[in-house]
């Protein structure tokens, strides 16, 4: 099994709905994204993903929550913004830009389709949720 990992971050406001604490209180974080891909195959050139691929389509996902409120950001604007949901959505995002091949540079998509995908959302240093499907 390969396994290859990228990490980017963001800045974005939000507040928790129906939650009884502080975090009700509109509020921000500087979110570290840690995106985690794993394989049995490599491509024609020795890469279970080009690192650079990986990056960019992280980026291109995160440019949509930076600096943002989350909760005008659909689905933030019906589902609360959780680390745990927002690594949901990040991860939803990713699977289907790497199943669609929709970024160019994706040279073999038969390889990058089989890869399995683990999102991991910091809102501090030491909390963050994690989202993967089995």
């Amino acid at each position: 099994m390969y396994i290859v990992t990228v990490e980017d971050d963001f800045a974005a406001a939000h507040n928790l709905r129906n939650y009884n604490g502080k975090c009700e209180k509109l509020h921000g974080h500087n979110y570290k994204v840690r995106l985690t891909v794993s394989g049995e195959t490599l491509d024609k050139s020795g890469m279970l993903i080009d690192f650079t691929v990986l990056k960019s389509i992280l980026e291109n996902v995160l440019s949509k929550f930076d600096h943002g409120y989350l909760n005008d950001i659909s689905p933030f604007d019906k589902i609360n913004p959780t680390a745990e949901n927002i690594a949901e959505q990040i991860y939803k995002q990713i699977q289907f830009k790497i199943k669609k091949s929709t970024v160019a540079n994706l040279r073999f998509p038969s390889v990058q389709a089989k890869l399995k995908i683990k999102v991991s959302v910091w809102e501090t240093e030491k909390n963050f949720a994690t989202y993967y499907e089995k």
